[in-house]
């Protein structure tokens, strides 16, 4: 299979998709029911805000639902000129023209999910633990979650990693990653001491009815925590 219809081409930018993550402060995870509809409109208000990269992670749908919303997405994120990706499902990704898929640690192996969306694709992968974010090391992925730094109700019965998790991953991932569990404004100060650079939030922009004023304070935040 060949990955097409991405949002970002390899070819076109001379970046690898690693380096096509590397500068996203914010990364945007959703499901397909924001609090501002169509997603389309909570989308480009979210990126008028500061986000950089968006996820569309979506449980409750089925196939034939999810696919439709993931090609919405993707097509959108295409005219905003940020990268898409799709949670857990490669096939989805590749079917709706996504940038990548995120896996999390009982998915899809990483490279088997490299064979479905293709080299140019991004892949990232979730990570609880120091143990697993070397194991990404050896890994064909591109970023990694990192956390929940704080405990979250979108992931129920996952303990807390907290911030020393930050700062292993800060010392020693390999590649690009992202802070990710119950951070806002309020948490920007202690994840960016921790050593992240880049945030993953759900929601306190996606359950927001403001969504561009949302990610715009979140991004003032992580600008002022990185003056301290």
């Amino acid at each position: 299979m060949q990955w097409r219809s991405r949002t970002w081409s390899a070819a076109a930018d001379g970046l690898l998709p690693s380096e096509r993550v590397a500068s996203v402060r914010i990364y945007l995870i959703t499901d397909g029911s924001p609090s501002v509809r169509p997603i389309e409109t909570f989308l480009a208000e979210a990126v008028a805000g500061g986000v950089g990269m968006v996820q569309l992670r979506e449980r409750t749908l089925d196939d034939r639902s999810l696919l439709d919303v993931a090609r919405r997405c993707a097509s959108t994120c295409r005219r905003l000129g940020v990268p898409f990706i799709v949670n857990d499902r490669p096939d989805v990704a590749l079917l709706a023209g996504a940038d990548g898929v995120h896996l999390g640690q009982d998915d899809l192996p990483a490279a088997d999910a490299r064979r479905i969306v293709g080299a140019d694709a991004i892949i990232g992968l979730s990570t609880h633990s120091p143990a697993q974010v070397d194991a990404a090391r050896s890994s064909p992925v591109d970023y990694i979650g990192v956390g929940p730094v704080w405990a979250t109700p979108t992931k129920p019965g996952r303990a807390a990693a907290g911030l020393e998790l930050v700062r292993y991953a800060a010392a020693h991932a390999a590649m690009p990653f992202f802070a990710i569990g119950g951070i806002d404004p309020s948490t920007a100060a202690d994840v960016v001491g921790a050593g992240a650079k880049s945030v993953s939030v759900l929601r306190w922009i996606a359950q927001s009815g403001e969504p561009r004023a949302a990610a715009r304070a979140m991004m003032q935040a992580l600008s002022l925590a990185g003056d301290i």
